[in-house]
């Protein structure tokens, strides 16, 4: 069966192992997928992830969730553009995530990338997640 949304997939897994207090969840691989984590392990949220080849074609990625002081270091992670209704915003346009606390991961010409790094090259895009 396909998957409609493979990025809430992805992001419904750590939520969902979060929660078990698991210390790495797996998830299928995919280039968007890999570029989302590429940037919640530069904002600290993630610890990292690896990708391991299950059989010729089929990858998976191993990621490993960060906790502090017993408590998960993502409070909330949720998709905002959905695959029935897509959401861009403008730089300006684009609103901090609980006052700059948490932060938005956008889909842009340039490549996925956080909020605040998006207004550094002043460019806008999808908004694909917040995580606060």
């Amino acid at each position: 069966m396909t998957m409609s949304d493979p990025l809430g997939d992805m992001l419904t897994r750590i939520r969902n192992g979060q929660r078990a207090h698991k210390t790495a969840v797996d998830s299928p691989a995919s280039r968007l997928r890999a570029n989302v984590l590429d940037v919640l392990q530069r904002e600290g949220f993630i610890r990292g992830y690896s990708e391991s080849e299950l059989k010729k074609g089929i990858s998976e990625l191993r990621i490993e969730l960060k906790y502090h002081d017993g408590e998960p270091v993502i409070r909330e992670i949720r998709r905002v553009s959905k695959p029935g209704r897509r959401v861009y915003s403008k730089i300006k346009d684009l609103a901090p995530v609980y006052n700059g606390l948490g932060i938005s991961i956008l889909s842009t010409p340039q490549g996925v990338m956080s909020d605040g790094e998006a207004r550094a090259a002043n460019v806008g895009g999808e908004v694909l997640c917040m995580v606060f």
